[in-house]
């Protein structure tokens, strides 16, 4: 049952929307409908005649963060949203309203236990950007540094939970009441969005998130992150290098300095399965605010991203499905993505894998071959959800985050370069990936890290061969099951007895290839004996 400040919240969310002349909205709302001629007989304080772009935007602002960013989100689609709509809501990117500087300098007094004046030679009261979670200023570090200060808003912490617990009784009534409840899993989609923005209000985290990102593109002539200077970051302050570039949505000045805009759009396609394939770390806020490209080489641009509050990972099971659904959607083999869909749980047992191969392929093959100015993604994403629909397809909470950047760059390209061509830019990514993880260099690489392990097995094996012996002599070798516990233990024991086996195989195979190559005897020999036990110590994987 809603908590009292719940129900509050609800109301407080519906008299917004009649105040910003949003009436449709409540219209469309089964819960707490009657309050709504509360609302009407109170003078609205907003002109019901304003652009409805501009209402929708100040609403937006006044409900808080979780509703700011929904209208960034959608503020990169401008394929769905009319213009003027779209126009609006892009300043929800950087244009939100600041608050106090006078604020801004207690949390950070407050932080540091000493006047900013000591802190930093310089810090600058005006705001440089205004977002839904923070605000950022700019200094210089008394190293000499120029620096960006990120302060989190005071009380959004409490506001966001506020507006969780709303999100979580309206997913706990479609889950009971909704059709499509029980597929779309609204509660354990709420669950997944609360893990993601809780985490964005520690500002130490985002800081680690920055590094990291850093460390992985180190060296990349495509992607540059910020430095983090780690003495003078706290949960609700955080400073970092600031960095210099046009903004990605500020195509006119990228065209006047001859950027060249169609490697600028591959790149970004490029960086993307990168971060997600790859490194298994991907930047999930995307939107064009937090997106900047650096033109000093107009040639080879470079991007420079910030705001790194908000990042994805995926499991190595779903990396290796969806590596594996987007080679094959690549190559038109629906049929392979029919039988994903099935061997990995998401579609019931039962279902007719001819049915959904030919449901996909009316969705996904008239879209080939086109640009992405000729592709609507919208209308894809529609038919896509019908057929969802129509098979049962289960919503899979863990992939909200990886949905969410798809739809954030997808918008971004559209607006860059609509002529891209997004399946020849991602397709060799990917086969480089998987050829990475199911190659001859992946089998190499875990022989190499199972050594310690084949090691010890080799050790182990005399031992255990005499033992097996002993108890096959003496009839002690039958073992009767009388648990699901001992049955687990039998199969983690047929593991890791199987793991043995093809782990001595794999040693015994490379060892006296690798002896007969160095020693230049019998090298035709050799090369099979390694394959072998490249093969072995792939069979070898858990």
């Amino acid at each position: 049952m809603a908590s009292r400040s719940t129900i509050f919240r609800m109301i407080a969310i519906q008299r917004v929307l009649v105040k910003y002349g949003l009436d449709d909205v409540i219209k469309q709302t089964h819960l707490l409908r009657p309050l709504r001629f509360i609302f009407y007989l109170a003078p609205r304080r907003r002109d019901s005649t304003a652009p409805l772009g501009e209402r929708i935007r100040l609403a937006l602002e006044e409900l808080g963060p979780i509703f700011v960013k929904f209208g960034q989100a959608i503020s990169t689609r401008r394929d769905l949203l009319p213009t003027d709509i779209a126009d609006e809501l892009a300043k929800l990117q950087d244009a939100v309203p600041p608050f106090p500087a006078a604020t801004a300098v207690a949390i950070i007094e407050d932080a540091y236990g000493e006047s900013v004046d000591e802190v930093f030679e310089r810090f600058d009261k005006e705001p440089l950007a205004a977002a839904s979670i923070a605000q950022v200023h700019t200094a210089k570090l008394t190293s000499g540094h120029e620096v960006i200060v990120k302060i989190l808003r005071p009380g959004v912490q409490a506001q966001i939970e506020g507006d969780l617990a709303v999100l979580r009784v309206l997913a706990g009534l479609a889950d009971r009441y909704w059709q499509h409840g029980k597929r779309l899993r609204p509660l354990e989609v709420v669950d997944e969005y609360e893990h993601t923005i809780l985490d964005e209000l520690d500002l130490m985290r985002e800081a680690a998130n920055t590094a990291q990102l850093k460390r992985n593109f180190q060296g990349s002539d495509m992607l540059y992150v910020p430095d983090v200077y780690w003495d003078y970051c706290r949960p609700e302050v955080l400073v970092q290098e600031r960095i210099y570039g046009t903004p990605i949505s500020d195509i006119e000045t990228l065209r006047k300095a001859g950027t060249n805009i169609q490697v600028l759009a591959e790149n970004g396609v490029e960086i993307f399965f990168t971060q997600v394939f790859r490194h298994n770390f991907f930047h999930a806020d995307m939107h064009p605010g937090n997106i900047f490209v650096i033109t000093t080489d107009p040639d080879r641009p470079k991007y420079a991203a910030v705001d790194f509050g908000i990042v994805g990972t995926l499991s190595p099971e779903d990396q290796r499905y969806l590596a594996q659904n987007f080679l094959a959607f690549f190559d038109r083999d629906y049929h392979r993505i029919a039988k994903l869909h099935l061997d990995s749980g998401w579609v019931p047992a039962g279902t007719r894998v001819d049915q959904l191969e030919t449901a996909i392929r009316t969705v996904c093959e008239p879209i080939f071959n086109k640009p992405l100015s000729e592709i609507s993604f919208a209308q894809v994403l529609m038919r896509l959800f019908r057929v969802a629909q129509r098979f049962d397809v289960e919503i899979q909470p863990q992939m909200i985050l990886l949905h969410k950047t798809l739809f954030n760059i997808e918008g971004l390209g559209r607006q860059l370069y609509p002529q891209l061509d997004l399946w020849k830019t991602a397709h060799p990514v990917l086969k480089r990936w998987m050829d990475e993880q199911i190659g001859a260099r992946s089998m190499l690489k875990d022989l190499r890290d199972n050594l310690p392990q084949l090691r010890d097995a080799l050790r182990e094996l005399p031992a255990i061969l005499q033992d097996l012996g002993e108890q096959a002599a003496e009839g002690r070798l039958n073992v009767g099951l009388k648990s699901q516990e001992l049955q687990q233990i039998q199969k983690q024991l047929a593991v890791q007895q199987r793991q043995r086996y093809w782990l001595t195989i794999a040693a015994t195979a490379i060892i006296t290839g690798a002896l007969l190559l160095t020693s230049g005897s019998m090298p035709e020999l050799a090369w099979p004996l390694l394959a072998a036990g490249a093969v072995a110590a792939f069979a070898a994987r858990p």
